[in-house]
């Protein structure tokens, strides 16, 4: 998705002011693609928590030092048998490999890492730009889910 999806209700790229009605907007459209899909309820509960995730995490991690009108770009492809999600923020960006594990014995009472947990376990694939500040998420639907 180098050049972003061809824009259709199902595939668009979006850039995301940080305000709570925008924020719903975005999500909302994705969702709507994903009824049109008939994805199962299961589908559309993983994939709403992991793009709440993405972009909760773009605006308070990587927009931590930006001006708070900096937008955070949604590119979103739903298709019948797949959903690519990708959320870049305009910050410095981190490293997936440094935040810890929120599961391990001394990291449970940490506040950090529960989000980007979450989206793993929902997602099939999950992939970072090197920078750090763009994450890709593949959902595929599960097998013998009705389309």
């Amino acid at each position: 998705m180098s050049e972003g999806p061809a824009p259709t209700p199902d595939a668009a790229r979006v850039d995301i002011p940080n305000d709570p009605a925008s924020i719903e907007r975005a999500q909302q459209a994705v969702m709507a693609a994903l009824e049109r899909h008939a994805y199962p309820k299961a589908s559309v509960f993983a994939l709403r928590l992991s793009l709440h995730e993405a972009i909760t995490n773009a605006f308070v991690h990587g927009h931590e030092t930006l001006p708070a009108a900096t937008t955070v770009a949604l590119e979103y492809d739903v298709g019948p048998d797949q959903v690519h999600l990708v959320v870049e923020d305009q910050g410095p960006g981190y490293r997936p490999d440094a935040v810890p594990d929120p599961t391990l014995e001394e990291n449970l009472e940490e506040p950090h890492g529960r989000g980007l947990a979450l989206i793993r376990a929902y997602m099939t694939s999950v992939m970072h730009n090197e920078r750090g500040n763009r994450i890709e998420m593949i959902y595929k639907r599960p097998a013998g889910a009705a389309h």
